[in-house]
């Protein structure tokens, strides 16, 4: 029964950990461990404590959701299909103000995004992408956090499908219309 250990990865931003998850496999398929509290933390990570919301979007190739970066802590992770992830830190007192961190997710995947970092994502699977988001604060409109356009030319985020911006099954009013990051 081949067994994957969990594995931590530092990125350019501050506080935004990489994570491939600890996974067992066998005849039937794999069992990934999502969140364990004891291995987080003997991993050097933030104990996350309850989780008061979870999401699951499920987004058709080449659309765009995000960047978001609300005044909570995310985990985030592909549950099917993939996805090209872009974290831009939009903390202005963080040591990595601005740096943009871009990586492929899939299944067994997951980045833990702090407080005030923009997260992102573009399906790039044939059909659709599931993105699973844990919450330590429920979202509620208007919420202190930053929200950047995907687009930004400062961000030069070179997203790996073409968008029709004006398309909007492909990104939101709301995506198309926010700010650039300055």
């Amino acid at each position: 029964m081949p067994v994957t250990q969990m594995k931590v990865d530092s990125t350019p931003i501050d506080g935004l950990f990489l994570i491939r998850m600890k996974q067992v496999e066998d005849e039937r398929g794999v069992v990934r461990e999502f969140y364990r509290e004891s291995a987080w933390t003997d991993a050097g990570l933030p104990s996350l404590g309850h989780w008061v919301q979870v999401n699951v979007t499920e987004t058709k190739r080449g659309a765009i959701r995000g960047l978001h970066g609300e005044s909570m802590h995310k985990l985030v992770a592909i549950a099917a299909g993939e996805a090209f992830g872009a974290y831009v830190d939009a903390r202005p007192d963080s040591p990595t103000f601005k740096t943009v961190f871009t990586t492929r997710l899939a299944p067994g995947s997951q980045v833990l995004v702090p407080e005030g970092v923009c997260n992102g994502f573009q399906s790039v699977s044939d059909g659709t992408t599931q993105y699973l988001y844990c919450f330590d604060h429920e979202w509620v409109p208007g919420m202190a956090g930053t929200a950047v356009n995907p687009f930004d030319p400062a961000l030069d985020i070179d997203w790996p499908i073409d968008v029709d911006k004006s398309d909007r099954s492909l990104l939101s009013e709301k995506d198309a219309g926010l700010p650039s990051l300055g």
